[in-house]
């Protein structure tokens, strides 16, 4: 027989469900196949170690380390999913793919006899393990309630090879989740040097260990922009004209700009001291200067509205800088963001000293690049195709490593301001009645509002997202920007529809609408006349909302399911020819009633057709005469197996009472009802 070739893990590391060793012919121990912890090295066919590191700072410290205990020459280090890693991989497994094929062509009947053996004990050992853990009886009369009793094991510590703790591997104790345990009830420091949370490098996105959860903070600045969307709103609703949409659409703009520093500064860098709290309240204060100076911004309190928002946006850019300079890795990239957000601050304070119209030529530039102007540094660390490659190559070197959004906390987060965005809708539908029962038409809006408010939740968080293949942001760059640019416009316009809707509420310009009836402090605000500007606000709004909620939609990849009545691009098609229907209501000069009516019955249109087109050929959208749930699986540890086997062989009847009260934690059995 030829010699045995290099095993492809040294003595420490584990590969899959590898066979174990055994002293005696009789003696086996049946394995199952599970996925175990990362590969960390393994031997070439020529004998040199491979060594991977899960990061660039973990292999600058692993290469120190192998360069003082390692002959130079006797290991490679490679950087785990690099080309270098799949590449040594590869070469170490059909190196093995060809030693097992030459093996069973020299030894074909006894490598068959051995691979047959180990599967027919590994069957045998699944089938005694299934009987032993099923055979055993309880006490309890679980048919009484529906229950079929089906127990699960729990192996004793002192069989470390047993099946149980083969199959809860994935269960066993890490690193991390006692590090991460021990750092509740810690003393909050002031100050703690920040940690890049992921960041991309060379195509490859790195990400923290850790998974990232909403601070209590965030909650909180999200409740006090509720009082910000109130107020923006009801400026522009109060008089409709299009210099109070102008100034609407500055103002909120503005606003946003504060949350999305906020959010981009958390999801990028983990501090968690006392100074990202303090820095937190400083931008919030900002943020309440700022609302406090809006209503009379473009007249008298320009200068402190301005004032404010450059404080918390240079404070941002300062921010910026110090961590370029605590974090070398991604230093080119925050003196980037930082230039990026400093120059802007030219064009508010040149705004500042010039009166109206000419103040807008320098707004609106200013405000471009402060929602784009990180869009437009993407383009400088990504270059076009057509740039030189001279310039693509100092780009790849200087911005090698760029800090990355979590994406799952990007989406959460937006998602909540969205939520707040749909709550505000509710909030202004909200009026008192003095009436002794007040079922009259004022009652009517507000509930065809709640309505409205409703439906473009179901449709934003359910309808969107039913068999979503992949998000927006992990499509693709493009798709990226989409689903980030259009919820700014997508979130300003509903804003401005539902403050408008408010108004049109309170209105009395319809039939069934007696002024008295409102409590004392709503009929001044009772209008008994609707305005075109108006109109325009609500219908353009809510238009503008639903084609930016269809283009979001869009920018998702969906999962094509076999028989679908409708695809979604052609549902999309008709919330597009709707959007364009509300947009021409106002030509129509309907009153009140009949306007928020209508725009109701056309978006629970779009609503019907979602949920009708997204369902199957030949399927009821009504019920399921084949569903039946009236069975659910439950499961909790019980009985350790060697009592299992014990009570087995005695045919003997376990006690459910003595059993709960010696076992310590969550008890009981696993059943369906």
């Amino acid at each position: 027989m030829s010699s045995t070739p290099h095993p492809l893990v040294d003595s420490g590391g584990s590969l899959g469900a590898a066979i174990p060793a055994t002293n005696s012919p009789n003696e086996h121990r049946h394995h199952f196949n599970h996925t175990g912890r990362r590969l960390r090295h393994f031997l070439r066919p020529d004998g040199r170690k491979v060594h991977i590191a899960s990061s660039p700072e973990e292999a600058q410290a692993l290469h120190k380390t192998l360069t003082e205990t390692e002959n130079e020459g006797a290991f490679d280090l490679v950087l785990h999913g690099s080309p270098e890693h799949i590449e040594a991989l590869r070469d170490t497994h059909n190196h093995h793919s060809n030693r097992h094929k030459t093996l069973r062509e020299e030894h074909g009947d006894l490598a068959e006899e051995f691979e047959r053996t180990f599967r027919e004990l590994d069957n045998l050992s699944r089938e005694l393990h299934q009987v032993t853990s099923h055979a055993v009886q309880l006490d309890a009369s679980f048919s009484k309630y529906g229950y079929s009793a089906h127990l699960r094991t729990k192996g004793s510590g002192s069989d470390p090879d047993s099946s149980t703790n083969s199959l809860q591997d994935s269960e066993a104790f890490h690193k991390e989740t006692w590090n991460t345990e021990r750092k509740l009830g810690t003393t909050m420091r002031f100050y703690q040097r920040p940690i890049v949370r992921q960041y991309f490098h060379k195509g490859l996105l790195w990400r923290a260990r850790e998974a990232q959860e909403v601070a209590s903070y965030e909650l909180f600045i999200d409740l006090f922009y509720v009082g910000i969307i109130a107020i923006t709103g009801d400026n522009a609703a109060e008089h409709p004209t299009g210099e109070a949409l102008v100034h609407f659409a500055i103002t909120f703009v503005m606003g946003w700009k504060f949350w999305s520093d906020i959010s981009l500064l958390i999801a990028w860098f983990d501090t968690d001291d006392i100074l990202r709290r303090l820095s937190v309240l400083f931008i919030l204060t900002c943020l309440l200067g700022f609302t406090t100076n809006m209503a009379d911004a473009f007249k008298h309190t320009y200068t402190p509205l301005v004032a404010f928002y450059l404080a918390a946006r240079l404070f941002i850019a300062v921010s910026l800088f110090w961590y370029g300079y605590s974090i070398p890795m991604v230093r080119s990239v925050m003196i980037g963001h930082g230039i990026v957000n400093v120059i802007p601050a030219a064009f508010w304070i040149g705004s500042i000293h010039v009166e109206e119209p000419a103040r807008q030529g320098l707004i609106w530039p200013a405000l471009f690049f402060d929602c784009f102007g990180q869009s437009l540094l993407m383009t400088v660390q990504r270059p076009w195709s057509f740039l030189p490659d001279r310039f693509d190559k100092w780009a790849k070197k200087t911005f090698e490593f760029s800090p990355g959004a979590n994406i799952e906390h990007r989406i959460e987060r937006t998602s909540a301001f969205v939520t707040l965005v749909f709550g505000s809708c509710v909030l202004g539908i909200l009026y008192q009645s003095s009436a002794e029962f007040g079922i009259n038409a004022f009652f009517g809006k507000a509930v065809l509002g709640l309505i409205q408010a409703f439906t473009f939740n179901w449709l934003y968080f359910e309808i969107d997202s039913f068999n979503l293949h992949t998000h927006a942001i992990r499509r693709h760059v493009s798709s990226a920007l989409v689903w980030f640019t259009f919820h700014l416009p997508f979130i300003m316009a509903f804003v401005l529809s539902a403050s408008a809707l408010a108004v049109l509420v309170r209105a009395h310009d319809c039939a069934d609408t007696p002024v008295e009836s409102l409590y004392e402090t709503f009929i001044p605000r009772s209008e008994d006349h609707i305005s075109d500007g108006l109109r325009w606000f609500y219908c353009a709004g809510l238009s503008i909302s639903l084609l930016c909620m269809s283009l979001i939609a869009f920018s998702h990849q969906h999962k094509k399911i076999p028989h679908e009545r409708l695809q979604k691009p052609t549902r999309l098609l008709f919330r597009v020819a709707v959007a364009i229907a509300i947009l021409c209501l106002p030509l129509a000069h309907l009153d009140s009633l009949q306007l928020i009516g209508t725009t109701t019955g056309l978006i629970t249109a779009v609503l019907g057709l979602e949920l009708y087109g997204a369902s199957c050929t030949g399927d009821s959208i009504f019920f399921d005469k084949k569903c039946r749930r009236d069975k659910a699986s439950y499961d909790a540890q019980a009985v350790r197996k060697e009592e299992l086997a014990k009570s087995v062989g005695e045919g003997s009847v376990r006690n459910v009472e003595d059993i709960s009260k010696r076992e310590k934690g969550e008890v009981g059995v696993s059943g369906q009802v």
